[in-house]
């Protein structure tokens, strides 16, 4: 009995943390998405279809708004399997509350979007993305320059028929969606280097903005 009642008074007190934390999400966060949606626009009105040119003019525009001490900015792609899609990533930013990537692929993909404890807001730069909602009979399309939002919780199909990148932004908690982006390497691909290379750089900027006081 004093065991069972231990786990409920540790269960009320890690629940009642949660909700505290919760609520006080909009503390945490150094990114506005409003403005990534509209420096990924002016990128793209700057750069028409030269995606590389839009990547660069994004990061360097975030790095006079944030400061580097935030930021990644070596371009270190790895590739990304997650819900039957594949494409690849940049990550400049993660932390315990957010991350910012540039997320796609040069050939398409299709996949499950996964079901998230995070807010999360794909600013199309180039290309144009598909998405399906159950009982939809048509599809929700989103060309560049456009935001896709996916709220917390919600699951969507979603499919990039070609080359297709974006800015992606989510917001909230993000340490659980990393088992979404691992479980492809343990069911399918089984390619432990890349998940090496994306735990490395994910751990490396989670940790080292952490100890920055960034959650």
């Amino acid at each position: 009995m004093r065991t069972l009642s231990f786990l409920f008074a540790a269960l009320a007190l890690v629940t009642g943390m949660y909700r505290f934390l919760d609520a006080c999400l909009e503390n945490f966060y150094i990114f506005d998405k409003d403005h990534l949606h509209d420096v990924s626009q002016r990128a793209i009105a700057a750069h028409g279809n030269d995606t590389r040119s839009i990547v660069q003019y994004i990061v360097s525009e975030l790095d006079e708004k944030v400061g580097d001490t935030h930021l990644n900015k070596d371009e270190e792609w790895v590739f990304n399997n997650a819900g039957g899609a594949m494409g690849a990533m940049y990550i400049i930013h993660a932390s315990i509350t957010e991350y910012l990537i540039i997320f796609g692929t040069a050939i398409g993909t299709e996949g499950h979007t996964g079901r998230h404890t995070a807010d999360d807001y794909f600013n199309i730069l180039q290309g144009t993305q598909l998405a399906y909602v159950p009982g939809s009979y048509e599809p929700e399309v989103y060309p560049a320059g456009s935001v896709h939002h996916l709220r917390r919780g919600e699951v969507k199909q979603y499919k990039m028929e070609a080359s297709c990148f974006a800015l992606e932004y989510a917001r909230g908690w993000i340490p659980p969606m990393l088992f979404f982006g691992y479980a492809d390497t343990f069911s399918s691909t089984l390619d432990f280097p890349t998940l090496w290379a994306t735990s490395r750089i994910t751990g490396r900027e989670m940790i080292s903005n952490l100890l920055k006081g960034k959650f």
